[in-house]
């Protein structure tokens, strides 16, 4: 009856969520249905200890879908992998409710930690294509991770991350439900600071400006004196 709850649970979240599924059977072509069925597998056996039979599923799974996820990773329900192509996710990650994830996407650890080396997911994160995750840090949950981005700090809870590396950005500690999970609206603060930058030269020069005219304006009435 397990196996039955989780398949209908992961129908249910790729129709939920994929506005390109018309049925429930394009559900069972899916790549995130076929690897989330293989990991619930893979993951029971690695939590018995059968780590070689975990291993021979898991890497089925990857064969069939191009989505890497190790056995020993901790997932809760919900997770949507859009397309997915080129998700890796490590051993020691651990994904909390409702995470959207993209193609491409790595939660991987930086090749120098030991024990818990992948990140920790909160719930309703969504983590767009490409964004990379690097060590043992938490995304505080309702994040949005932009596209092509590199997070190699902690992320608090609500905010957006945008960057390589990737920069915080606030959000009003507001939260971000499914339908608000947009890849393409999010800040750019690489803009902001050069636009701040241009205000600032801007209003320097203008006063470098008015200072010349000031000194000119002095050295006049100096020579008619």
């Amino acid at each position: 009856m397990g196996f039955i709850k989780n398949v209908k649970e992961e129908i249910d979240i790729i129709r939920e969520r994929d506005p390109a599924i018309h049925s429930s059977l394009e559900v069972f072509l899916y790549p995130s249905f076929k690897v989330m069925i293989h990991y619930r597998i893979a993951h029971k056996l690695y939590t018995k200890g059968h780590y070689f039979w975990a291993r021979w599923v898991s890497q089925r799974g990857v064969r069939k879908t191009g989505i890497e996820i190790h056995p020993g990773a901790k997932i809760g329900k919900g997770l949507f992998i859009d397309h997915g192509n080129g998700v890796i996710i490590g051993e020691t990650a651990i994904i909390g409710d409702n995470v959207t994830m993209y193609q491409g996407v790595t939660l991987g650890g930086t090749g120098k930690e030991h024990g818990k080396r992948h990140p920790t997911i909160g719930d309703n994160v969504m983590i767009s294509a490409g964004a990379k995750i690097l060590g043992s840090f938490t995304i505080g949950e309702n994040s949005k991770v932009g596209a092509g981005s590199v997070v190699l700090e902690a992320v608090p809870p609500n905010s957006t991350v945008v960057g390589v590396p990737g920069r915080v950005v606030k959000r009003n500690n507001r939260s971000l439900p499914c339908e608000d999970m947009c890849q393409v609206d999010l800040p750019d603060p690489v803009r902001e600071d050069i636009a701040c930058l241009q205000k600032e030269n801007s209003e320097l020069t203008n006063r470098v400006l008015e200072l010349e005219n000031r000194v000119k304006q002095l050295l006049k009435e100096s020579e008619k004196q």
